[in-house]
């Protein structure tokens, strides 16, 4: 489907709003290329873990009806060495490590349990920028990037188009004309990143002159292009990759020791689907990560 800019433009406003948070209700409700990627910008820290910058947040690209995705990954370690890849779940498919976390889990083993919560789903969403200021990299101000961001920024979002209060306006954070800048605060809490002060400023054009704010629209990165099933990894291949970084004899000892302990039948035990599996180091975790409870996949927004 082919949108072009005067529909954008005309789109915008209270309609475009409602049917946007109501796509944001659904999702909280219920991975990039590997390497370096010079379309994604991200804030710079001083040392002692503190920053600040000004994004706007932009429209769903042409031709795509969503303005920001979702993606789960998993990042932990194993006898066998790093398990970090992107999971199937994010495109609706069955994922070997998910799989694995629900046999354990619905073991009742409070140990099992613990291995699940470091070897857990992690969330993101990427979304289309403007760096309007950035005073570490002021070559970035001005130009349009993806940003990858967790749920503490996501329900910033949420908060601006659903304010809980009288004397706060619902803006959309992702128009052109009806939004507003976001001031990114980072802060340095307990050794992870927090983004609690963060902020909208008052709603604005991002430009008075439409043919820069068609050209910024243009600019946009795909999104859509994270979520083709050709950018994950297969079952098989996520399947052997788990096989390799988890042991399998000293997890099926530890399992059925759990097990004995529980005075749990070994048979009655959930085994795993993997050969070698052992309790995972978690590459690192923050108020940033998912809960891990199952959400339904998010229906593209329709234009208005």
């Amino acid at each position: 489907m082919t949108l072009d800019f005067s529909k954008l433009k005309a789109a915008s406003g209270k309609k475009s709003l409602e049917s946007l948070t109501a796509e944001v209700n659904k999702l909280a409700s219920g991975g990039e290329k590997g390497g370096a990627d010079d379309r994604f910008w991200s804030p710079t820290v001083d040392k002692a873990g503190n920053g600040y910058a000004i994004i706007r947040f932009l429209p769903a690209p042409p031709n795509e009806d969503v303005p920001f995705i979702r993606m789960f990954d998993h990042g932990f370690q194993g006898p066998g060495g790093w398990y970090i890849e992107k999971s199937l779940t994010t495109i609706g498919k069955a994922d070997p490590v998910s799989e694995l976390n629900s046999k354990l889990w619905n073991s009742g083993i409070e140990a099992n349990k613990e291995i699940v919560r470091k070897q857990k789903r992690r969330l993101h969403f990427i979304s289309n920028i403007q760096v309007i200021q950035d005073s570490a990299n002021p070559a970035n101000e001005g130009k349009v990037f993806l940003f990858k961001y967790g749920k503490k920024i996501f329900d910033k979002l949420k908060e601006a188009m659903e304010p809980q209060f009288a004397d706060e306006e619902a803006i959309n954070p992702f128009d052109l004309w009806a939004g507003a800048p976001f001031k990114l605060k980072i802060r340095n809490v307990e050794g992870y990143r927090n983004y609690d002060k963060s902020e909208f400023g008052k709603p604005e054009p991002l430009s008075t002159d439409d043919e820069e704010l068609e050209k910024i629209w243009k600019s946009e990165h795909s999104l859509a292009e994270f979520l083709k099933p050709e950018n994950f990894k297969s079952y098989d291949e996520l399947s052997q990759k788990l096989q390799k970084v988890l042991a399998e004899d000293a997890f099926l000892a530890k399992t059925a020791k759990k097990a004995e302990d529980a005075d749990i039948p070994w048979e009655e035990t959930p085994a795993p689907s993997f050969k070698k599996a052992a309790a995972p180091t978690i590459a690192s975790t923050s108020d940033e990560d998912d809960d891990d409870e199952s959400m339904e996949f998010f229906k593209k927004l329709a234009n208005d």
